[in-house]
């Protein structure tokens, strides 16, 4: 059985740039592991009643998009932080484990819900560094890339 990824992140990719980033690291992957993304609209917190609102709200179509069986890796600042090979090594455990597909997920610039939290398997930080999200995203395809090429050791061009 082979690993399945899920890119659950709140926002749309409007620059070109991202966009062609993430559809990069897709492409590189597929051979790997089916890898899809899954948008969720950002709520506008000025819109919603505030950031607690926006945040529930999002939280809520956050919690809808992931599948009941899935292990959810949530990506969050206090996160456990892990290199590229400890990432590597920690999917290889899920999947002898039996785990056929690792949801991770990318809050919206307020963060993600007490919610999406509870339903989180684990957590992820790529270090106590701010990253924008459409960064976070492109971050994650590459370093899910990564993993798998560690994982099968093949070199990865630096």
């Amino acid at each position: 059985m082979s690993m399945r990824f899920t890119v659950v992140a709140v926002g749309k990719l409007k620059e070109r740039f991202w966009a062609d980033a993430c559809a990069e690291y897709l492409k590189r992957l597929q051979p790997y592991a089916k890898t899809a993304v899954v948008e969720i609209p950002d709520v506008d917190p000025a819109r919603a009643g505030g950031e607690s609102l926006a945040v529930a709200r999002e939280g809520a179509a956050i919690l809808k998009a992931i599948p009941g069986r899935a292990h959810v890796v949530v990506l969050a600042i206090g996160g456990k932080q892990r290199s590229s090979e400890a990432l590597s090594a920690r999917i290889d455990e899920l999947g002898v484990s039996g785990v056929g597909e690792v949801v991770f997920v990318i809050g919206g610039s307020c963060g993600v819900s007490a919610d999406v939290l509870k339903r989180a398997d684990e957590t992820l930080s790529f270090g106590p560094i701010t990253l924008p999200h459409n960064l976070a995203r492109v971050v994650l395809l590459e370093q899910l890339y990564r993993a798998s090429k560690i994982s099968r050791g093949e070199p990865y061009h630096k």
